[in-house]
This record gives structure tokens, C-alpha cells and sequence, in this order.
């Protein structure tokens, strides 16, 4: 079942999230990237951030693999410090 990861972003520093976007690049990524959105317009209920990510992954093993490898967590304090972000990850229907 495939898996979402979705990240809502306030981006703080856009060279820091450039320099997290090229360190990114050197995980084994095999998701895809279905939304990168700067022009996120609210419809209902508070919104965090001007940025709006969404990666489809073929299962949760998949999304594991990119986010707990070495390469994806050495990226990661970048985008942490470059942003304030919330994060979840969703599965998809059946």
C-alpha cells in the first residue's frame, strides 16, 4: 500500500534549504515526488507555511529506507534548521 509523506513548511532560509534539497539528492530515493507547492492557498483551518511537499512511496518499508538511511538523516538537520516544519506520514486506500 503506498505510503505519503507530507511536509508543510515555513521556510526560513532559503540557501539553507537549497543546501538541504542537494544533500537530499544523495539518499536512495525511490518515491516520487506528486507536490512541491509555494503557492499553497488555505481553504479551511489554520496553515503552517508557504511550502507544501508530498512524496509517494510504494510502501512504508520504501519510505524507511530514504528517511532512516545515512544520507537522508545527515540532510535532514539542514531542512530542520532552515525551516519550521510539520511532517507526517499517511497511508494510502487500498
Amino acid at each position: 500500500m503506498s505510503v505519503y509523506f507530507v511536509v508543510q513548511q515555513q521556510i526560513l532560509d532559503r540557501d539553507g534549504v537549497d543546501a538541504y534539497t542537494n544533500a537530499a539528492t544523495a539518499a536512495p530515493f525511490t518515491g516520487r515526488l506528486v507536490v512541491l507547492s509555494d503557492a499553497v492557498t488555505p481553504v479551511e483551518g489554520d496553515w503552517h507555511g508557504e511550502r507544501l511537499v508530498i512524496l509517494e512511496f510504494e510502501d512504508e518499508a520504501a519510505f524507511r529506507t530514504w528517511y532512516d538511511s545515512a544520507e537522508y538523516q545527515a540532510a535532514l538537520p539542514l531542512r530542520l534548521a532552515a525551516t519550521d516544519s510539520r511532517a507526517a506520514l499517511v497511508k494510502g486506500r487500498a
